[in-house]
């Protein structure tokens, strides 16, 4: 082959990277502007949210808010019976799911990683974990509610507290897993028992990331309307008596936000707008906690 046909093969070659290369970066470009463009969508849409919150919430804010029980239509009150009764159930059931929740990610961490027990837990795992909440809310009805015959806190905290053990399990066990074997490695060479090694040097290395799934938990749950319609109902009056129904956040802004009076409406968005606040400042404190972490 001549060397005027070597420079026209080479030229030919040379076109044909080049018109790879652009068609690349035209298809790299359209997928940068529906990338943004998706982005742009939905923050759009959640400054929009959070105006309206704070816009309608802050107005809907007293002190008779925070220290009054839910009133009649028309009346003066505020909705503190509410903001304790979602206190104690969402608190009641962190303490029964966080427990649960980080001892069996462990055990799938550390004990039996790849064994049938392990497997079947996972995907019970990942059911509850893509289950609608108003499913768990029913399961509990007919198991506590109908056999007891009556809504209670109680039952309301339990729902809850299902919903936050998968989240947790998941959390600790994925945190667990990214400590370092030599870690681990380490500690048994110098003749540490295993439960001590989980407790002095896995599990305090993945300490942030494990308080960061149980925020989340938290977060998830302090929203949750359905599975407490189904089982603590409501209550109109203050009570700190968990057998007995309890008003709740969730409930009373679905209740008020439907009614046609205004006063309801008022304490609807205040509702909205503490629960926000309450779940954007444990979002933040779970991003600190994994910064920090890493």
């Amino acid at each position: 082959m001549s060397t005027a046909q070597n420079l026209l093969v080479a030229k030919a070659l040379a076109e044909t990277r080049q018109a790879k290369f652009a068609a690349r970066n035209r298809v790299n470009k359209i997928a940068l502007t529906l990338s943004l463009a998706a982005m742009a969508f939905g923050v759009f849409w959640l400054i929009w949210i959070l105006w309206e919150t704070l816009r309608q919430g802050v107005g809907g804010l007293a002190i008779a808010t925070f220290t009054q029980m839910t009133p009649p239509p028309n009346e003066v009150g505020g909705i503190a019976n509410a903001i304790f009764g979602s206190f104690v159930m969402v608190m009641l059931a962190t303490f029964v799911g966080t427990p649960i929740g980080i001892m069996a990610g462990i055990y799938l961490a550390e004990y039996n990683p790849k064994g049938w027990l392990a497997s079947v837990t996972r995907f019970v795992n990942d059911i509850l974990l893509s289950a609608p909440s108003i499913v768990i809310g029913l399961f509990v009805y007919a198991v506590v509610v109908a056999y007891f015959k009556t809504f209670s806190g109680l039952a309301g905290a339990l729902a809850l507290a299902l919903i936050v053990i998968p989240v947790v399990i998941r959390t600790t066990e994925n945190m667990l897993q990214l400590v370092p074997p030599g870690l681990r490695e380490a500690a048994y060479a110098l003749g540490t028992p295993k439960w001590k090694v989980i407790i002095s040097i896995t599990l305090r290395a993945a300490r942030a990331g494990v308080v960061t799934g149980v925020l989340l938990a938290v977060a998830r749950i302090a929203g949750e309307t359905a599975p407490l319609l189904f089982t603590a109902l409501n209550n109109q009056f203050w009570t700190a008596d968990v057998s007995q129904p309890m008003a709740s956040l969730p409930v009373t802004i679905f209740k008020f936000a439907m009614s046609p009076y205004e006063n309801w409406q008022q304490l609807a968005w205040a509702g909205v707008f503490l629960i926000t606040i309450a779940v954007l400042a444990l979002n933040i404190l779970a991003r600190v906690l994994t910064r920090n972490k890493h």
